[in-house]
């Protein structure tokens, strides 16, 4: 196109060729101006996370804190600057976000956002910085020496490479060997939206710094309270007395008694009876050990206060104890397999004995409950709240023994729907999806029931709602996923599940699925 005189259809076709060219880089950069908007979008959504998880975790120190002040205080205050000095510096970023996007007709079109008049006017000076520039520095070099100074040793690097301004002269290497300063390196004469993601990516920081820094400290204080020097051992018995002719099952464990849990003193009385110091009990590490005998056959009552010093101050524990001392077995002993609760739809295992009678001579009722061998019962609530088991039985000496206990009846919590066995929000290439099982499953619950899928709806976003029968996409479930894009988020919802060994039991709502198509 370059040589010889050219005809004007020819000057022609080259004109075209030109214009042609530039659209294409023109539609190239509003593709990459549209990928940071994405990724500012995303970095935002995983701010507002990581901001409730940490203050979750404050709120959860300050109640150790109030707890136990002599291990927590020191830690809840320095989590509280660093929560104080991480919201003023992001908040300070935010302002300047806001700034930027101020004025948009729409600040999600980011294929226009290719100006870079904001951050350089707000910024620079010419060859100097401005005075929102020096502003700039002193906020994030503020911000790492400080944040540094109150973390633990194990997270002061990774601070200062998080807030790095460059070399010890605040310089940056480009990439022919020259050097330049690093605020004008990062930020002069980027296109809008791509610093706007940079600031997000900042704020992103912040989070990840307060996330790590509360995890740290209180990491550091659970490893010394577990350290063994702190512990000593004590005996534990499945139960508090034992036959004659019968094996002692008790066991030694240890338990903590440093120095912080000694109590000062103590004003104690058994059954109202005034107790005294060295001849019915003394102090030690842990708590108070008693010297009492075990008295006459009946309830007995420990109550009174034991005092801790802390902080220079004397605390008050309030005690309020009782213990029972027996001739010999005069009750039932129920106990549920899976805590004092039972579930609607499930067969809840139970053991029923009474000590000193045969499991053939015990006879156990309620509504729901069967026998299935010796001591071992399974309950199937029906309907209410509280389910009532009573078992009694005859001693060998003829007496006749009988006991109730109340159990609470609650109904199965609400399942998570999966794909591929993961639930939430996941991500998978589209290959995957198309093949991938969905399914209902009951984290950390108590039973492992076996949850199937009749149904559920599918979603792609732009695409009309698609209704499945069975577990697996069908074909037009799968019509709509080709129509899905790289990072679209395709939702499983009003997933159909049900217990397969109890089809009647009506489950509650399936939480829904999000997959990311990756590619």
């Amino acid at each position: 196109m370059a040589g010889g005189k050219l005809t004007p259809r020819q000057k022609m076709i080259n004109l075209m060729y030109l214009i042609f060219i530039a659209m294409l880089a023109l539609n190239m950069s509003k593709e990459v101006l549209a990928a940071f908007g994405i990724m500012n979008e995303k970095l935002e959504t995983s701010n507002e996370k990581t901001t409730a998880s940490n203050d979750l975790f404050l709120g959860s120190l300050e109640t150790k804190a109030s707890e136990d002040a002599a291990k927590y205080e020191k830690l809840y205050q320095n989590a509280q600057k660093i929560k104080s000095m991480s919201q003023e510096y992001f908040d300070y970023l935010e302002t300047l976000k806001k700034g930027m996007t101020e004025g948009l007709e729409d600040p999600t079109d980011y294929a226009r956002m290719d100006n870079s008049d904001y951050l350089d006017q707000t910024l620079f000076q010419g060859d100097n910085l401005s005075k929102g520039g020096k502003e700039f520095m002193k906020q994030i070099t503020d911000y790492r020496s400080q944040v540094a100074a109150i973390v633990p040793p194990g997270i002061k690097e990774s601070v200062k490479t998080r807030f790095e301004t460059g070399d010890a002269n605040g310089k940056v290497e480009k990439r022919d060997g020259t050097k330049q300063d690093w605020i004008n390196y990062h930020y002069e004469g980027y296109p809008l939206v791509a610093s706007l993601a940079k600031l997000t990516a900042l704020q992103a920081d912040v989070k990840s710094t307060e996330e790590a820094a509360l995890k740290s400290m209180l990491e550091g204080e659970l490893t010394e309270q577990v350290s063994l020097k702190n512990f000593a051992t004590s005996l534990l018995a499945s139960k508090s007395a034992f036959y004659t002719g019968e094996k002692y099952d008790g066991k030694i464990i240890i338990s903590k008694t440093d120095n912080t849990s000694t109590p000062v003193r103590a004003e104690l009385t058994l059954d109202g009876r005034k107790l005294s110091e060295g001849k019915d009990y003394k102090l030690e590490a842990g708590g108070v050990k008693m010297l009492i005998g075990s008295g006459n056959a009946g309830d007995h009552e420990v109550a009174g206060m034991i005092y801790f010093k802390q902080d220079g101050n004397e605390i008050e524990v309030i005690v309020k104890n009782s213990f029972a001392t027996i001739s010999k077995p005069n009750a039932a002993l129920i106990a549920a397999d899976k805590m004092n609760v039972v579930y609607r739809g499930v067969s809840n295992p139970m053991s029923i004995s009474i000590p000193g009678i045969p499991n053939n001579k015990v006879r156990a009722s309620a509504t729901g409950l069967k026998q299935v061998s010796g001591s071992k019962y399974v309950m199937n609530p029906q309907k209410g709240r509280t389910v009532t088991i009573t078992a009694s039985g005859t001693l060998p000496d003829g007496q006749r023994v009988s006991s109730k206990s109340e159990f609470r009846i609650k109904d199965i919590p609400r399942p998570a729907g999966s794909v591929r066995g993961e639930p939430g929000s996941i991500k998978m290439p589209r290959k995957n999806l198309e093949v991938s099982t969905v399914g209902a499953m009951l984290e950390d619950f108590d039973f492992d029931l076996n949850l199937k899928v009749s149904g559920f709806k599918f979603k792609v976003p732009g695409q009309p709602t698609v209704a499945v029968n069975g577990q697996k996409l069908d074909s037009r479930a799968k019509s709509a996923l080709k129509r899905a894009k790289r990072g679209d988020a395709v939702q499983v919802f009003d997933i159909n599940a049900y217990i397969t060994n109890n089809k009647s039991y009506k489950l509650k709502k399936v939480s829904p699925v999000v997959v990311e198509i990756t590619n």
